[in-house]
């Protein structure tokens, strides 16, 4: 391949990864649809709040535990036309939904809708990583990303508003429509035709064993090491957006519903950065781009933790989200490259394990809070993603984080 070869996605290709960024989008909306329905649900179907929530509590839990199935699948099947089926699939749970008659089979629906949702990103990223030389794909995964990162934002808006207007039902009705056309879309694009992706399993073999799989990506050193930061990553940024609302309301007297639009701003810092990362990553490179990430995300919640008036915190969301992402991003790029050979397996373990750490950074943080100021947690989760971010360089090996360009 020749050196402006390297750097050129051709029209089929590029076409496809518009329409994967309509797909995560998609399953980035739906997951955080709920969230602000839940005072409408429990008045709906006369239930707690706490009985409502099981709408994202099952999903979540379900969301993770699928990574055992799709990546390997997705290895052996082909993780376009896999993810391209699970795209149509989310739309059957989502009309499911806006038919449901009581709670627990609304928890059915959600639950039959993260099984599909489970495959969209993880294998979206390993196809990219298929697909797009290295020299290119960080870029090509923000361009992914940014549908993400939007439907990170647009699942809080669209479902509050929604259900506000038109009611709750609309809201799952109008995101299966989606479902169901992006993935529509997805199985008519020749690349969803291909019986095989471009790289075989370890020793020629597409094993459907997720444990088989897991085990040739943990015998490395180097795919430990990246999935120990990814691990990390989860706990420190996500344990401190759990509890950032909660800190906004009590330390600025903030209505719970206005201290979440503004911590919502987060996915707002997100789409910023992926709108700029390719004006970012040739000049920053991938060791700059962790540690300027990372120190933004930690001076950010320095101010978020101390400010003396909340809208201070309206722009340090911003930065915090900005700085997440270009830490996370980069993340994204070394996971592709951890075992070619099974690249399906290694995008689930990622996905797998930075759930794995979010678990583990909300029941932390709400733990910390007990014994302690919740500023003086937001700090510390800031100042331990900033020290993650100034010493994995190093760590995960010198030689592959390169000083500049990608």
């Amino acid at each position: 391949m020749s050196n402006a070869s390297r750097h050129v996605i051709d029209p089929a290709t590029k076409q496809a990864i518009l329409h994967l960024s309509f797909a995560t989008f998609a399953s980035m909306t739906i997951q955080r649809l709920c969230d602000p329905m839940l005072p409408e649900l429990s008045h709906s179907f006369d239930v707690s709040r706490s009985q409502a929530a099981q709408v994202i509590s099952y999903f979540a839990v379900t969301y993770g535990l699928m990574q055992i199935f799709f990546g390997p699948l997705g290895d052996k099947y082909g993780k376009y036309k896999v993810l391209a089926w699970a795209t149509v699939g989310c739309s059957v749970g989502c009309f499911g939904s806006a038919l449901a008659y009581d709670l627990p089979f609304l928890v059915f629906c959600r639950i039959l809708t993260a099984t599909c949702t489970a495959a969209i990103i993880p294998l979206g990223l390993a196809w990219v990583g298929d697909s797009v030389d290295y020299t290119i794909r960080q870029a090509t995964l923000a361009q992914v990303g940014l549908g993400s990162t939007m439907g990170l934002v647009a699942g809080q808006l669209f479902g509050g508003l929604i259900t506000d207007t038109l009611g709750w039902r609309w809201a799952f009705a109008m995101v299966g429509i989606l479902f169901f056309v992006v993935g529509s879309v997805l199985l008519k694009n020749p690349i969803a035709k291909l019986q095989h992706d471009h790289q075989d399993g370890p020793n020629g073999e597409r094993s459907l064993s997720f444990f088989k799989n897991a085990s040739f990506v943990f015998g490395k050193q180097r795919p430990r090491r990246i999935l120990a930061c990814i691990f990390l990553e989860g706990t420190f940024a996500f344990g401190a957006i759990a509890i950032s609302a909660t800190h906004l309301h009590d330390h600025h007297a903030l209505a719970v519903s206005w201290a979440g639009a503004i911590v919502a701003l987060f996915g707002i810092g997100g789409v910023s950065y992926m709108a700029l990362a390719t004006r970012l990553i040739p000049r920053l490179g991938e060791s700059g781009l962790v540690r300027a990430g990372a120190l933004t995300f930690g001076v950010s919640y320095l101010v978020i933790g101390f400010s003396p008036h909340w809208m201070f915190d309206v722009f340090a969301f911003v930065g915090a989200g900005f700085g997440f992402f270009m830490f996370h991003n980069t993340m994204q790029v070394h996971a592709t490259q951890m075992a070619p050979e099974v690249r399906g397996t290694c995008m689930a373990l990622f996905a797998a394990i930075l759930f794995a750490g979010q678990s583990v950074g909300v029941i932390l943080c709400a733990a910390l809070t007990s014994l302690m100021s919740s500023s003086w947690v937001l700090l510390l989760m800031g100042l331990s993603l900033a020290l993650l971010g100034w010493v994995l360089p190093v760590w995960i090996d010198p030689h592959n984080m390169r000083a500049k360009g990608v």
